[in-house]
């Protein structure tokens, strides 16, 4: 890949022919070996052969060689003050990812929302999958990102799966659509890091509502520790979570961490 867009925005830019997990790679450079030095915040990686690509709960897929973008993004967060960004704050950056990439698409022409918490939708079906992860050093994060770019029907997993060939962008140009991504990234996290990690203030938390299409939608929400909850998903909180009020009339419930389903009136 050629990707003089993207190689003008960020710190330090590495483009693998073929990866098994962009995060894994980056977490592996995230200290060059060689002398020592760490890369630097906002260094990206990225490829168009993924081959082991890794998303939430641990589920693996697939995907033909120059059909899709795999990128991941080392952030090494510190505030206006010159603070590290508290760990308590990073819950927000997997979020960010998901509304940038929203903004972008909407940008180029496609009408994208997302599934809370980062799954990016095209017309009800998914395009994008984001996978945040503490570096093991546990001074950072590494924020991972797939895109479907021109796979068929045919070579996607599920049939609420979509590219955004399919989606009808004429041209899933890899340098468009991942400059105009880390454009849409920059500037949140810029605003984020000014706000010393305050959402609120920052415009993040207004974000992450203008894209999110599961506000408002009954949703069934699979949660870690076991259990279902089900109801109407009816606002973000100023932690991130997604507040859902239950079908059964009980006090609202703000989730943290779960599968969530939007639930169509055949599926009820």
């Amino acid at each position: 890949m050629d990707l003089p867009l993207t190689a003008s925005l960020v710190a330090r830019l590495e483009i693998l022919p073929h990866a098994g997990s962009t995060n894994d790679e980056l977490s592996r450079r995230a200290v060059d070996d060689a002398d020592g030095t760490t890369w630097p915040d906002r260094s990206v990686v990225v490829t168009d052969d993924q081959r082991n690509g890794r998303g939430r709960l641990g589920r693996v897929w697939t995907v033909p060689a120059g059909a899709s973008l795999a990128v991941s993004i080392l952030l090494r967060p510190v505030t206006s003050s010159g603070q590290p960004l508290a760990l308590a704050a990073y819950g927000w950056l997997p979020l960010l990812a998901g509304a940038a990439l929203c903004t972008a698409l909407r940008g180029l022409g496609v009408d994208a929302g997302v599934k809370w918490p980062n799954d990016v939708l095209i017309g009800g079906r998914k395009v994008s999958g984001i996978l945040s992860e503490l570096l093991p050093s546990a001074d950072g994060a590494i924020v991972g990102t797939g895109i479907n770019l021109r796979q068929t029907a045919e070579e996607l997993p599920t049939d609420r799966s979509t590219s955004l060939a399919l989606a009808g962008l004429a041209d899933p140009d890899a340098d468009r659509i991942l400059s105009a991504y880390l454009r849409a990234f920059t500037t949140l996290y810029d605003a984020y890091l000014a706000a010393d990690g305050d959402a609120e203030s920052s415009g993040l938390r207004s974000a992450v509502i203008d894209a999110c299409v599961t506000l408002d939608t009954s949703v069934r929400v699979e949660l870690p520790g076991g259990g279902t909850l089900t109801g109407t998903a009816e606002s973000i909180d100023a932690d991130g979570r997604l507040v859902v009020r239950p079908a059964d009339g009980g006090a609202p419930v703000a989730v943290a961490a779960g599968d969530v389903t939007h639930v169509r009136p055949a599926d009820r």
